[in-house]
């Protein structure tokens, strides 16, 4: 499936060690969700404990992404050093910490540099679990990262959800942190001691950061413009139910669930279709299915209409990341971990400019004319997806 097996070990790891690797490696990938969907649960805590407005919360925000970014500039290198377990491990002790504290600093100065060293870690993380994924593709040749993803999602429904009940139960926001953050730590140590731990051999002559540029850019931007589109769907879907076709709040936020749910089992589903069709292929069509739905969703302003399309919009973004990480792994001359941070240091950027985005168009106009960026953003993705070999 990818270019050369990776020099994981002296010998081949076996199909029961393969197994224990895989399910270690959701178990990652579900500890990340978890905590991210903890995490976005509580941004209305950090708001209040510290004092914030608007303008000094997207500080915060934005100091999570900087430290994401600057993570993605040495984690290939780190990953080859250490390896991808060791590097997974420290991570997760890092990010765990950071949220775990989130609502104890004395005040802001304190904060900012909590959130730069959270980001870093979530990113290190990130990386190290999904060189992990395609290692294990590759050794096993089976479809696996669509799976992988899938787990994320799960998680990041399990963490918001499980936010959400502590909050109804009026459970200090600062204790539920620290009980999230030591669960997500113990899962994440404990799925370790099962991981494979490949990395490349002294000598190899594999870069272990790459400047995104030809194939990795491309790779990178059509990621971009996945994430732009992903992006805006989990932060301005429920609003648009809500604003734009005047449902309930309490029922707008079933468009979330729908939207997240559909991504989750269309990854769950999408190894067996990538096992059975041209990723190219898949790729295309997705985002078509996406650009259609939204489409559909926005030009006919009904609720039902809307539900169901977020369901299709779902289904169709969903393969983006599993397969664009894994065309990217078959770059030649680029370490899996180099090459999943130089594609993601352009896709990432789709996250924070998406949302702010659709924010000042729909200030301009209306809301339901900024969220056609959703379709700009998978017609470009479908056209583009021809290019990636």
């Amino acid at each position: 499936m990818n270019r050369n097996p990776p020099a994981a070990a002296h010998a081949l790891p076996d199909s029961r060690r393969l197994a224990a690797a895989r399910h270690a490696d959701r178990l990652q990938f579900a500890a990340l969700g978890i905590l991210g969907g903890a995490w976005g649960v509580h941004i209305p805590s950090v708001k209040v404990r510290y004092g914030l407005d608007e303008a000094t919360l997207s500080l915060v925000l934005l100091t999570i992404a900087a430290g994401a970014l600057s993570s993605l500039l040495f984690a290939g290198r780190a990953i080859a050093r250490i390896g991808a377990r060791r590097a997974a491990v420290l991570a997760a002790l890092v990010m765990s910490a950071m949220l775990a504290l989130a609502l104890s600093w004395p005040s802001l100065p304190w904060l900012l540099p909590s959130m730069l060293l959270f980001g870093a870690a979530m990113s290190l993380f990130d990386v190290a679990i999904n060189a992990e994924g395609t290692v294990l593709e590759s050794l096993s040749g089976r479809t696996v990262m669509g799976s992988l993803h899938g787990m994320f999602s799960l998680g990041g429904m399990a963490g918001a959800a499980l936010a959400a009940a502590l909050l109804r139960a009026a459970v200090p926001p600062a204790l539920q942190l620290a009980g999230i953050a030591a669960a997500v730590a113990a899962l994440a140590l404990a799925a370790s001691r099962a991981m494979l731990d490949a990395h490349p051999e002294a000598g190899s002559d594999e870069a272990h950061f790459a400047w995104p540029r030809g194939a990795l850019l491309l790779i990178g931007l059509l990621i971009f413009a996945g994430m732009i589109a992903e992006g805006v769907m989990y932060d301005w879907s429920v609003l648009y139910l809500h604003q734009e076709l005047g449902m309930a709040q309490s029922q707008a936020g079933i468009g979330f669930a729908v939207f997240s749910l559909a991504m989750a089992l269309s990854r769950f589903g999408g190894d067996a279709l990538r096992a059975r069709h041209p990723e190219r292929r898949l790729l295309a069509g997705g985002a078509g299915l996406a650009a259609v739905a939204m489409l559909a969703l926005l030009l006919l302003r009904h609720p039902v209409v809307a539900l169901a399309g977020y369901l299709f919009v779902g289904a169709g973004l969903a393969l983006v990341v599993p397969i664009l990480y894994n065309a990217a792994t078959r770059v030649p001359g680029v370490s899996r971990a180099a090459a999943i941070a130089s594609v993601s240091s352009v896709g990432y950027a789709g996250f924070l400019i998406g949302p702010p985005v659709i924010g000042f168009v729909a200030h301009a106009s209306s809301l339901s004319l900024a969220m056609g960026l959703v379709v700009v953003a998978a017609v470009a993705l479908a056209l583009g997806a021809r290019r990636v070999a």
